[in-house]
């Protein structure tokens, strides 16, 4: 029995009014993007001094001033390459390592079995 009668009574809340006492949603869509500044523009970002924005799924550079860039994507793009052919060279050297030691470690395999078979049948002859 608790000394003081029930400790959780919650009271009932009051209803609740209109949500809005605005009539903005009334308004239709252009007026409201005017009163409510709804109209973003495309989005643009500044990246080490260069000017971007986004346009049909792309960023695209503002200012047009984009040789140094494609050199510098020129040579990227060749960076890529370079390391994209080590890579597969350097799949294929492991691959034939893996071929090498599967190799390696079947034939020790047979061999212990022969040195065990020959052990058994030495065994046997005395």
């Amino acid at each position: 029995m608790p000394l003081f009668g029930n400790s959780f009574s919650p009271k009932k809340t009051p209803p609740r009014k209109w949500a809005s006492l605005s009539n903005l949603h009334l308004l239709d869509r252009s007026t409201r993007e005017v009163e409510l500044g709804l109209e973003y523009g495309t989005p643009t970002m500044n990246l080490a001094g260069q000017s971007l924005k986004f346009e049909n799924g792309h960023w695209v550079s503002e200012s047009g001033s984009f040789l140094g860039d494609r050199r510098e994507l020129q040579r990227l793009r060749k960076r890529n390459q370079q390391l994209e052919e080590e890579n597969n060279l350097l799949r294929l050297k492991v691959d034939i390592l893996l071929d090498m030691l599967s190799e390696t470690t079947a034939e020790s395999h047979l061999m212990e079995k022969e040195l065990e078979e020959l052990k058994q049948h030495g065994r046997k002859k005395k």
